[in-house]
């Protein structure tokens, strides 16, 4: 709808000078902006526990793959259930950062496109710099050194975990009392 009044009344501001052109054009937008409807306090907290027993539970697979890939010295035996861990956790992470998007109203690509990690990065970097670091890392140890190199690493593997498990405790649900 935006684009449609865009292009109906912007022309007609031609006639003016750039300047209030500018301030008319913001004052619109912004306008349109506030009429988009945001999301009620319980709608919220249905979003946040929705997507975060999704993850939790990702999380909890992902746990269960590690035992059985089996450690001794700090160092994982089966590169397999090393590598299926690390790609549950990875997957876990994606989703609360999808829930997240949702709280912060940040839209999904067209629905043909596939969510890239610069999906993530670029909107994630507008809002909190921290919380990037933490995706970074995790994408890297979960999803490339462990998932694609089958890492063995324990120590590397549980910072990978940790990482996830900080994203995953922004969409925490609030307690009920």
């Amino acid at each position: 709808m935006t684009k449609i009044f865009e292009k109906i009344f912007f022309p007609l501001f031609a006639c003016i000078s750039k300047k209030k052109h500018l301030f008319l054009r913001s004052l619109l937008r912004n306008s349109l902006q506030e009429k988009r409807q945001t999301m009620s306090t319980s709608e919220q907290q249905a979003v946040r526990e929705q997507y975060y027993s999704e993850a939790m539970r990702y999380m909890d697979n992902a746990k269960e793959y590690l035992q059985k890939a089996g450690k001794e010295d700090n160092y994982y035996q089966d590169t397999k259930y090393v590598s299926t861990a690390c790609g549950t956790a990875y997957k876990g992470l994606l989703i609360a950062l999808d829930g997240f998007f949702i709280l912060k109203d940040i839209h999904k690509p067209k629905s043909r496109q596939r969510k890239s990690i610069e999906y993530y990065q670029s909107n994630i970097a507008k809002m909190d710099k921290k919380m990037l670091n933490n995706v970074n890392n995790a994408y890297n140890i979960l999803h490339l050194w462990g998932y694609y190199d089958g890492i063995h690493s324990a120590s590397v593997v549980r910072e990978g975990f940790d990482e996830a498990y900080r994203i995953i405790e922004k969409i925490k649900p609030e307690e009920v009392n």
